[in-house]
């Protein structure tokens, strides 16, 4: 009893000392969203981006702050000279100064700077949304990809079982002389592909796998849990696309871009006003030996008006060129606006067509179930053929293939029209992801 009690005791401790790895993971799609916004590389990069323009903000902003600058100067001569007794050379010299400089424009156009550079703050925050969905978008069709390579191996694996049991039917038949010999060559033969079949879908699943891991950046083991099939009420057409033109990211953004491109041609044209620069500056010296007409303290202002007449063209080659990157900016807003209303009417089609041919392989399904059992019946009496067999289970394998895309690819359609409006990322974050 005590040999049994410390067996026992020695297993539990090893159980508790084993690695979390030796135990499979599973997630859910929810948990490989949460996951994937966390370590993807691509998000990862831009998120960077964001913090770039954060700090691009903080440099326009530290132009419109004034400069302070110390200074110190030490001078060592060679000797002290002096010219009719008056000392025209110390010996040393040390002068220190504190200045308050502050330089702008008269058009304003470091305030312009500074407002361009919170606008593409908020681009790169819309730019940032854009990049998860697409991101996101690629998880959830890699997590399907793997429930359908799941679902095929299980077909695969019903359809060797059915196989089996075929191929000992014919066998069986064939010993008391009911078929003929050919009947159960076609049986091994239907059978090896069924084996070859489990292979394909075998490989076909640990690849999905990899490339969701992949995705992702989770450890290979895992399993995945089947999310529950919704049916979505599909709103119209005009509907769709009202949506998508007010929450798309990738449209957003190029909203601020219109924006910042309108202030770079007024950035530009601020080249044009003169420059203003003010200075504050406290001086003191001292010398040694120390002159009669040193003055130890001072203190003064500036002011300084700076037109640079002529530069060689670059003030108009610089407000030509931001003209032309305004109707740039213009040009691609409206392009990727009849962009998203295609690719609403693409997105809106095939969820259409997904759910109305849904209901059309279920019933294919049942009656490729049905006649697979009548047939059967009818070999085991002796009522139907090899072929009749063959051609049923076929029908069956092909059904089930068919429904299980349908059923996964109708899952996704779903999702791609959410994507396509604008809201797929927002549902997801609502959900507490």
């Amino acid at each position: 009893m005590k040999l049994w009690s410390a067996l026992l005791g020695l297993v539990l401790f090893a159980s508790l000392l084993s690695p979390a790895c030796l135990f499979a993971e599973e997630y859910s799609l929810d948990d490989l969203y949460q996951i994937a916004l966390k370590r993807a590389e691509q998000i990862k990069l831009s998120e960077e981006d964001l913090t770039i323009s954060a700090l691009e903000k903080n440099r326009a902003l530290s132009v419109l702050i004034p400069k302070l600058t110390a200074t110190n100067d030490y001078l060592k001569f060679s000797e002290d000279k002096y010219n009719s007794g008056i000392l025209v050379q110390p010996n040393s010299a040390d002068q220190w100064s504190i200045r308050l400089d502050q330089q702008f424009s008269l058009s304003f156009r470091e305030f312009t700077a500074l407002s361009i550079a919170g606008k593409n703050i908020e681009k790169s925050r819309e730019d940032l949304v854009s990049v998860q969905e697409g991101y996101l978008i690629q998880v959830a069709q890699a997590y399907f990809n793997v429930l359908k390579a799941m679902k095929g191996l299980d077909i695969a694996d019903t359809n060797l079982d059915r196989l089996l049991k075929y191929r000992d039917a014919a066998e069986k038949r064939l010993k008391v002389g009911e078929v003929t010999k050919t009947v159960l060559l076609r049986a091994e033969s239907e059978l090896s592909g069924a084996r070859s079949d489990k292979v394909k879908a075998e490989n076909a699943l640990a690849l999905t796998k990899v490339v969701l891991a992949r995705l992702v950046g989770i450890e290979k083991g895992y399993t995945i849990k089947d999310s529950q099939r919704q049916d979505a009420e599909i709103a119209s057409l005009p509907e769709l696309e009202d949506t998508a033109f007010s929450e798309r990211s990738d449209l957003k953004s190029l909203e601020f871009q219109k924006k910042i491109a309108e202030q770079e041609v007024s950035y530009s044209t601020g080249a044009f006003f003169p420059n203003l620069a003010i200075s504050g500056v406290y001086q003191r010296s001292d010398q040694d030996p120390e002159s009669p007409t040193l003055n130890r303290e001072s203190i003064y202002g500036a002011l300084s008006l700076n037109f640079p007449l002529f530069e060689g063209g670059l003030r108009r080659a610089e407000l030509l060129e931001a003209k032309a990157r305004q109707r740039q900016a213009n040009l691609l807003y409206e392009d990727q606006k009849k962009t998203i209303g295609l690719e609403v009417q693409s997105a809106y089609l095939d969820l259409v067509t997904q759910k109305g041919t849904l209901k059309y392989l279920e019933d294919q399904l049942a009656f490729a179930q049905d006649n697979m059992r009548a047939v059967s019946r009818q070999f085991a009496y002796g009522l139907a053929s090899s072929l009749d067999v063959i051609d049923a289970n076929t029908l069956l394998v092909t059904s089930q293939r068919q429904l299980a895309d349908a059923v996964y690819q109708y899952q996704l359609s779903v999702l791609s029209v959410k994507k396509a409006t604008g809201v797929f990322l927002k549902e997801i974050r609502q959900a507490g992801i």
